[in-house]
C-alpha cells in the first residue's frame, strides 16, 4: 500500500503556509464497543496530541452516549475522532448538536447500526472524514459509504488497503494536518 498523506493546505501567493493550531482539549477520541482508551488508537493519538481526552465508555450505546454527553457538555469546537462504535457515537452526536462539532474523523464507523441507519440524520454539514479499510470484516463497506454519503454533506471518504482494526492507516496518517484543516 503506498503511503496515505492528508496535508495541510499551502498557498501559493508568497507561499504562504497556513495550519490551525490543534486544541488538544477539544479534541476527544472516541474508542469502539470491544476497546477501551488504553489500546493502540488512543495511546498512538495520546502521543501526538499530549492533553486530548480519550475516555473509557461502558454499557450499551445509550448509556455511552450520555457519557459521551456529560464529558463535552455544551462546549463548542469539538474533533472528535470514533472508532467503529465509537464513530456511531460521534455521528450521532454530531447530528443531534451540530453546533459544538467542529471536525469528525470516523475510522471504520458503525453507521450500519439501526441507531443510525434506520433514523438516516440528514444533511449533517460538518466537514467529516470517513477512513474505512478494504477488508473491514465488520463493516461492510458498500452500505456504510452509502449511508454517509445521505447523511453527510461535507464528506471525504477514504478507501485504505487496511482491517477494522485501521491499526496500519492509523499509524501512517498525518494526523496534525488532517485535524488541522
Amino acid at each position: 500500500m503506498t503511503r496515505l498523506r492528508i496535508s495541510a493546505r499551502t498557498f501559493k501567493a508568497g507561499f504562504f503556509y497556513h495550519a490551525l493550531m490543534i486544541d488538544a482539549h477539544r479534541l476527544i477520541f472516541v474508542h469502539g464497543s470491544e476497546s477501551n482508551s488504553q489500546t493502540y488508537k488512543a495511546t498512538l493519538l495520546r502521543g501526538l496530541f499530549p492533553g486530548m481526552l480519550t475516555p473509557d465508555f461502558t454499557g450499551p450505546l445509550t448509556e455511552r452516549m450520555t457519557q459521551l454527553e456529560g464529558i463535552l457538555g455544551n462546549q463548542t469546537g469539538w474533533t472528535i475522532i470514533g472508532s467503529s462504535l465509537g464513530g456511531l457515537m460521534a455521528a450521532l452526536f454530531a447530528a443531534q448538536h451540530p453546533g459544538q462539532v467542529r471536525k469528525l474523523v470516523l475510522l471504520a464507523p458503525a453507521l450500519i447500526l439501526p441507531e443510525f441507519a434506520e433514523n438516516l440524520p440528514t444533511s449533517i454539514s460538518i466537514p467529516t472524514v470517513i477512513i474505512q479499510g478494504t477488508r473491514d470484516e465488520l463493516i461492510p463497506l458498500g452500505l456504510a459509504r452509502k449511508l454517509a454519503e445521505k447523511a453527510f454533506t461535507n464528506l471525504t471518504y477514504l478507501v485504505v488497503d487496511d482491517d477494522h482494526r485501521l491499526h496500519k492507516t492509523a499509524e501512517e496518517l498525518d494526523w496534525k494536518a488532517m485535524l488541522a484543516g
